[in-house]
C-alpha cells in the first residue's frame, strides 16, 4: 500500500507542485530551490474547514517517536506542511522560527515535513540553526495526501484542536497581519 501512496503523491507533486498562488512561475525542486518568491497576500485564508477537528494522523519526532496533534491539546497549534525540496517552503521557515520565538509557550508551531526521505529533514534543521522549531516528519505523507493540499500549507488549530483557518503558499509570519491571524485562535 505504501508504494501506491508514494506513487500517488509523486504524481500529485509533479502535476500540482508547490503552491502556485504565490506567483512563483516554476515548480520548486532542487535546481530552483534558491529562487526567491514573493510571499502571497495574507488575505487569502481558507475558513471553509473552520470548526473541524484536527486529523489524527501520526507523525514522528527526530527520534522516530509517534505523536498526533492531540498530543498538543491545550494550546493553539500552527501546523506547517512543508518539504526540503519545496523552495517556497524553505523560504518561509525562518519566519516560522521567528514566530515560534515571539509567541513562546502561547503557540505551538509544528513544521511537519512531507519529504519521502526522513534523513533529509534533520540535516536541513542542523544547517538552518533554528532557535525554536523542531524537526517533525510525516512518514506516510498522510497530511498532504488526506487533506489534499499543496505545499506549503499552514493550518491554525485552536486550543481545543478545532481548525480556525488554513493558508496555502509561502508567508512572512513575522508581520502584524500574521499576528492578527494567529490571534484568531483565541
Amino acid at each position: 500500500m505504501r508504494p501506491t501512496i508514494a506513487l500517488l503523491l509523486l504524481a500529485a507533486s509533479l502535476t500540482g507542485g508547490c503552491d502556485r498562488q504565490s506567483g512563483q512561475p516554476q515548480q520548486a525542486n532542487a535546481t530552483n530551490a534558491a529562487v526567491e518568491a514573493a510571499p502571497a497576500a495574507l488575505d487569502k485564508v481558507d475558513r471553509s474547514h473552520k470548526g473541524e477537528a484536527a486529523p489524527s494522523f501520526a507523525f514522528t519526532d527526530q527520534k522516530g517517536r509517534k505523536v498526533t496533534l492531540a498530543d498538543f491539546h491545550g494550546k493553539p497549534v500552527l501546523l506547517n506542511l512543508w518539504a526540503t525540496w519545496c523552495a517556497p517552503c524553505v523560504k518561509e521557515m525562518p519566519t516560522l522560527d521567528a514566530l515560534a520565538v515571539r509567541e513562546g509557550d502561547k503557540l505551538q508551531v509544528l513544521t511537519v515535513s512531507q519529504d519521502f526521505e526522513a534523513a533529509k529533514v534533520a540535516p536541513f534543521f542542523e544547517k538552518a540553526k533554528f532557535r525554536k522549531l523542531q524537526p517533525w516528519h510525516d512518514p506516510e505523507t498522510a497530511f498532504s495526501l488526506q487533506l489534499g493540499v499543496n505545499l506549503p500549507t499552514t493550518i491554525l488549530y485552536d486550543s481545543s484542536g478545532r481548525e480556525v483557518w488554513r493558508r496555502q503558499g509561502d508567508t512572512d509570519w513575522t508581520g502584524d497581519a500574521a499576528a492578527k491571524l494567529i490571534g484568531e485562535a483565541g
